[in-house]
């Protein structure tokens, strides 16, 4: 056969099938796992195929500063849940609420302009049912809370405001009174609580000056959160345990395109704490949780394990910019609670803060409940890619005897510290591949 016509035919016969090869070709979580197609689905939801709208300003609320209207919306939530269905919508205008509960079939929507504002009076927020730092409890609910809501949403360009200022003189103020003093001793609400809610969206909206934790999601699978700016001040005062958003006990969580800058961590794993955790049915794993193209401002950590968290498998933080954070990454090692933190990579990463790379054990409240020896620890499989970062610390790593750090991989790194501080002993299987720290490569 003659050579023009050889390349002729493998060019005919060969393009298809090197073609159907490329179409193959698919995304993979840390451990190998397809990402399914899903997680690549980031279209914002229409508010209007949800159903009727119906305006809070219609149905008794008024914009009126000095006004609670806790009583009407929730009237027209538990109305509009009846009647098979709808919209909340928060027009233009500031509206005053303590807690809300959402139910069957209604979702929230804030029109740009328009505020949900948090009442600061605690009385507003009746103890009831709830989850709070690794356990079930009775406690105070949130200004937005979903509980068995499928499907919920949360829409709109507006703000959810929480109004957080007096609860966080109030905490610190205990504080003060009291430096042992737990987050729980001070009376605070939280902003956003989901519990038990598959395929929930919460797009667009601002969630801002949250008393205590921002948006805490239990037990929820298919979740997505979508350009979403959650905010809470470090000045004139700090908001005191504001984390941006934290996942406990959830599955195939979407973050993606969002903003977070809040006086705590960002994004917190959680998922049960105590020495027998994972043994308790409310508790268990987050997994499968793809965090991309997201921007983060001050906070302690971007993203944080622990310290009520027992296991977390297959997240993946990817293209994401960061300024002035305290740590990138924070694994809470907590002597008093198993812990198994595995699949875990960080990826195409830019920006400043403090530690790079934070691995401590987290004493605070230590409490192993009468059980003689430690529960054991482990992190694995983690990987550290394509990081170009301006820190004071490059690691600020200490584990215990009951902790051990295996198979972690740092690759293509260049860091700008003013202390190095890395100790290969501390890993039970490391790679380090064009490692470069204040321009020298970092060796084994």
């Amino acid at each position: 056969m003659k050579p023009e016509l050889r390349i002729a035919f493998l060019l005919i016969f060969t393009t298809p099938f090197l073609f159907s090869c490329k179409q193959e070709i698919k995304e993979t979580f840390p451990d190998g796992t397809e990402i399914p197609e899903w997680f690549f689905d980031s279209s914002k939801i229409d508010v209007s195929e949800l159903g009727k709208m119906y305006s809070i300003a219609d149905y008794g609320a008024v914009s009126d500063d000095s006004t609670m209207n806790t009583r009407a919306i929730q009237q027209l939530i538990d109305n509009v849940s009846a009647d098979g269905g709808g919209v909340i919508v928060v027009p233009e205008g500031t509206f005053k609420s303590g807690a809300l509960f959402f139910k069957p079939g209604t979702h929230l929507h804030v029109q740009e302009g328009g505020m949900l504002k948090g009442s600061d009076d605690i009385s507003d927020y009746p103890i009831m049912e709830s989850r709070m730092e690794g356990q079930n409890l009775d406690y105070f609910p949130a200004l937005v809370n979903a509980y068995n809501v499928p499907g919920f949403t949360i829409t709109g360009k507006g703000t959810i405001d929480g109004n957080g200022k007096k609860f966080w003189e109030a905490f610190w103020q205990r504080r003060e009174e009291n430096p042992q003093c737990t987050n729980l001793e001070v009376s605070r609400p939280r902003l956003v609580f989901i519990w038990g809610c598959d395929n929930v969206q919460i797009q667009d909206v601002r969630l801002h000056n949250s008393g205590f934790w921002t948006t805490h999601l239990y037990q929820c699978n298919f979740a997505k959160i979508l350009d979403v700016h959650i905010f809470a001040p470090r000045t004139p005062i700090l908001a005191p345990s504001s984390d941006a958003i934290d996942l406990d006990v959830c599955s195939n969580v979407l973050i993606k395109g969002c903003y977070m800058s809040v006086n705590d961590d960002a994004i917190a794993l959680k998922g049960g704490k105590g020495p027998w955790a994972d043994e308790d049915p409310s508790n268990g794993p987050n997994f499968n949780i793809l965090i991309e193209d997201n921007s983060f401002g001050f906070c302690h950590s971007v993203l944080t394990c622990g310290s009520e968290s027992i296991h977390n498998r297959n997240v993946l933080l990817r293209n994401c910019e960061v300024e002035d954070v305290a740590r990138l990454i924070h694994l809470k090692m907590r002597p008093d609670t198993p812990q198994k933190y595995e699949y875990i990579t960080m990826e195409n990463i830019e920006g400043s803060g403090r530690n790079c790379i934070y691995i401590n054990p987290w004493t605070q409240f230590f409490d192993l409940k009468g059980r003689e020896t430690p529960p054991a620890s482990v992190a694995e499989n983690i990987v550290f890619r394509n990081i170009t970062m301006e820190v004071k610390s490059f690691t600020d790593i200490g584990i215990t005897e009951n902790d051990k750090l295996k198979n972690f991989t740092f690759e293509n790194l260049d860091i700008e510290a003013e202390e190095i501080k890395f100790d290969p002993s501390l890993f039970e299987g490391l790679v380090l591949e064009n490692v470069i720290v204040n321009g020298e490569p970092l060796g084994n």
